[in-house]
């Protein structure tokens, strides 16, 4: 029988096997964070997958998706972990904050404590991830507009207090799930642009166009 721990090493290994891959130009480390139900697993799947399942199974530990987009011509690799929720796993989860790049901190409309709990989780960020962590706060399943508790309103000024961006999403309806990776992925590139020696990063254009799907036309580089 497969131990939690053979799992985790399992997953590990395959994210190190996935990393050694050189078909990319860069490679993003995301990680998916928030209470439990809030709908983390869901947004990985209709933004990786473009599917849904109103089923809900808790995610036991963590678990990753690769998908690769394009931006000025570079091939970029966005390897996006989605950590379980629950308290029990806090130790597990937060190890993986190491080496991440980006965030999204997610919580529920519907669900005023995993509101609450955002202060929290963008304590842990602070604690346990680097400096240039970049974060984008998440209010999911805005489908659920007749159950909502908490306002749009608050969420955009807690994310203002906090210095995050923010977005209200629903993995259900496929509403704003493509634009949370694309401005987290988009941030990520203009903090590369701002670096030590002040050489702009091969990403730094950020006026360019967004992220693609599928490889842009070969024109001019407009890196």
């Amino acid at each position: 029988k497969t131990s939690f721990n053979d799992s985790n090493l399992s997953l590990q290994t395959q994210a190190q096997k996935d990393a050694a891959d050189q078909n990319f130009d860069y490679m993003f480390k995301l990680l998916i964070i928030g209470n439990s139900s809030v709908g983390k697993t869901s947004l990985l799947f209709r933004y990786a997958d473009d599917s849904f399942t109103s089923a809900f199974v808790s995610t036991v530990g963590i678990d990753f998706k690769v998908k690769t987009v394009y931006r000025n011509e570079k091939r970029v690799k966005l390897q996006i972990w989605d950590t379980a929720g629950q308290e029990r796993y806090r130790t597990i989860t937060t190890a993986y904050y190491r080496g991440a790049m980006g965030f999204l901190l997610m919580y529920d409309i519907t669900n005023q404590d995993s509101f609450y709990a955002v202060q929290d989780w963008a304590t842990q960020i602070k604690t346990y991830s680097w400096d240039n962590a970049q974060v984008i706060l998440v209010g999911n399943k805005a489908d659920l507009e007749d159950d909502r508790l908490v306002p749009a309103e608050d969420g955009q000024r807690l994310a203002d207090e906090l210095g995050f961006q923010f977005f209200e999403a629903s993995a259900k309806d496929n509403i704003n799930v493509k634009q949370v990776f694309e401005r987290l992925v988009d941030v990520i590139c203009e903090k590369m642009s701002e670096s030590v020696n002040g050489e702009p990063s091969p990403l730094a254009n950020h006026k360019g166009p967004s992220l693609q799907d599928t490889p842009p036309d070969k024109g001019g580089c407009s890196c």
